[in-house]
């Protein structure tokens, strides 16, 4: 009997297609470790609803959004062998995640800004270095490699 804790990781899911690459390299960690994943969405209400009646952002309809933001995310990968929990959470990106990262490692995407700047970090995943209590993953874009075919090459 295997009475070893199982590994933790924790992801953040926005939709992104950082997130995304963020999703499936947690995904094969979580694969190789035999390890359990958690998948952690925040939301926030739009700062345009602030003061207004807005029946369309109440915070059921948030809540949904931040679901279905899971739900398209993970079909667009392979779940197969992995455990997965899925988390909503109302409050900032970083504070949610923070909150949630009870983990062994946490997993975020980066997102670049072009020319230099691309080698900074986005305000989330810099509260996220700064501030997680675990080992943090910071998985940044795939560079775009020229084809062996394209003629501008």
């Amino acid at each position: 009997m295997d009475i070893s804790p199982r590994f933790r990781i924790v992801v953040g899911v926005d939709g992104s297609r950082q997130s995304l690459l963020a999703l499936e390299w947690a995904l094969s960690e979580a694969r190789l470790r035999q390890g359990r994943l958690r998948m952690v969405t925040g939301w926030e209400f739009p700062a345009s609803t602030v003061g207004i009646d807005a029946p369309a952002w109440g915070r059921d309809s948030c809540m949904r959004v931040a679901e279905q933001i899971q739900r398209k995310a993970l079909s667009k990968v392979d779940v197969e062998g992995v455990e997965i929990d899925r988390q909503v959470g109302e409050g900032s990106a970083a504070a949610v995640l923070l909150a949630a990262a009870d983990a062994d490692l946490l997993v975020v995407g980066s997102r670049g800004h072009g020319g230099f700047r691309r080698l900074l970090l986005g305000s989330v995943s810099s509260q996220i270095v700064h501030h997680a209590r675990c080992p943090v993953l910071l998985v940044r874009p795939r560079p775009v490699r020229p084809s062996a075919t394209d003629p501008d090459t």
